[in-house]
């Protein structure tokens, strides 16, 4: 590729505060990924929630590999590779619900548990073909948080352990409970770090978002735990829902309006995040709620929030202490490709993959999920927009985001930028991510 510095051929070319661009810009980075990542690590393929019938699918993509993820009993869900054992035919495309996994190309069936069912004109074989060389393959599967992850690796260490220190961060705000409130998929004209990284970092608020710094405080602090990375909210920021110190501004004497503010914005820009009685507590602060100090102010809005959870029969996870929603931070980066922002009953959440070979593209889910009332959650609708500009629904936000995806690769390759230089208080979860993506696919 013209103007990239194809030399990668070491694993310590990061540092807190420099990633070379190599890793975003090579196809033959690209095809080392293709090659030693995805097929090694534990990734998202879609939620419980997307299969919650007996013969309810999902087909799953990333690089070359499909896999089909299908409920194969009330209490069991499998995955397979996506290959009919005859000639190799994908069995499945998109979702769906079926009771025979069938192959539309000579007629070949398979149990949902994916024993072969039916081989048109078996006796031409003889004895050669046996049910167990017909059985379906499939990658390990494993489950958390409601999400199904799968692994092409049958030697990889066990999910909870690759997931280390997050479920444990995570164990008591059952994200099991959380249902999609929008499902939307796009495919950005930037590699797919690229885009998982404008998510992976919060320096970039206060340019990029800067109608928010009214409304909350936005400088951060950035770590990393194993493979997987995080931000929080700077210790010396002003508490949730004032003014960013950038501006200058003072703390109003009552700072009800101020905060329900912030929620009104999240839900006009983003809907995700803030979730419905969240945005109702808010209001219920500024008509029912007491002034007093800011400490006041949010515990009567966690009040309301709760009360209103709890009423409508959403529910609340009640053993959830403040002290553990500190620990957790306001962003997740999980390796390698799923970022998340998590609320107590809601959270908007990344899942980036290569588009094919193409370094210069990806695809894109963003997921917007919310505590619903049983029976109460929306149906599943997932929207594909090949260009994200065909969609006006985005939302100020992600709009302002997905503007800089394109202008970011392609500044990339001029012969005046050679290295990213991530801040290493702000954004050292961005050069962990590399280093643990070097690991990986130069170690």
């Amino acid at each position: 590729m013209t103007h990239v510095e194809s030399d990668f051929g070491s694993i310590h070319g990061v540092r807190d505060d420099y990633v070379p661009k190599d890793s975003y810009l090579s196809r033959e980075f690209a095809a080392l990924e293709k090659e030693k990542l995805w097929p090694r690590v534990w990734q998202i393929a879609c939620r419980l929630e997307e299969v919650p019938k007996i013969g309810d699918y999902v087909t799953f993509e990333v690089i070359d590999e499909s896999i089909i993820i299908v409920r194969t009993s009330e209490t069991e869900v499998k995955a397979f590779y996506n290959a009919c054992q005859h000639r190799g035919r994908k069995l499945t495309e998109g979702c769906g619900h079926t009771v025979k996994l069938f192959c539309r190309y000579h007629g070949w069936r398979w149990n949902l548990d994916g024993s072969v069912d039916e081989v048109i004109d078996r006796e031409d074989w003889g004895n050669a073909l046996q049910d167990p060389d017909l059985q379906l393959k499939g990658p390990l599967i494993d489950f958390w948080g409601g999400w199904v992850f799968i692994n092409m690796d049958r030697t990889a260490q066990p999910l909870l352990d690759y997931l280390s220190p997050v479920a444990e961060v995570f164990k008591n705000y059952e994200f099991e409970k959380l249902r999609y409130r929008w499902y939307k998929t796009t495919i950005l004209p930037c590699n797919w770090k690229v885009a998982l990284e404008a998510f992976d970092e919060a320096y970039h608020v206060q340019t990029t978002h800067r109608q928010i710094l009214p409304v909350n405080d936005d400088a951060t602090g950035s770590d990393s735990f194993g493979k997987h990375g995080m931000f929080f909210s700077s210790p010396e920021n002003r508490p949730f829902g004032l003014p960013s110190r950038r501006l200058n501004m003072p703390v109003p004497n009552d700072t009800r309006g101020v905060t329900a503010a912030f929620f009104e914005m999240m839900e006009r820009d983003l809907k995700a995040i803030v979730s419905i009685n969240a945005l109702n507590a808010a209001r219920k602060l500024v008509t029912e709620g007491k002034p007093g100090t800011h400490m006041d102010v949010l515990t009567q809005l966690g009040g309301f929030q709760v009360g209103a959870a709890l009423a409508e029969g959403s529910g609340w996870p009640m053993e959830l202490s403040p002290a553990e929603m500190l620990k957790a931070g306001l962003d997740w980066h999980v390796f390698p490709n799923h970022v998340f922002l998590p609320a107590p009953d809601a959270m908007l959440a990344y899942r980036a993959r290569p588009n094919g070979d193409d370094p210069d593209s990806c695809i894109f889910d963003v997921w917007s999920l919310m505590r619903y009332a049983p029976g109460a959650e929306p149906p599943i609708k997932r929207e594909f927009y090949p260009k994200w500009q065909e969609h006006d629904g985005w939302g100020l936000i992600l709009t302002q985001d997905f503007n800089n995806l394109a202008e970011v690769q392609n500044g990339m390759k001029s012969r005046g930028f050679q290295a990213a230089r991530p801040s290493p208080v702000q954004e050292r979860a961005i050069s962990n991510f590399h280093r643990t993506l070097r690991n990986y696919v130069l170690g």
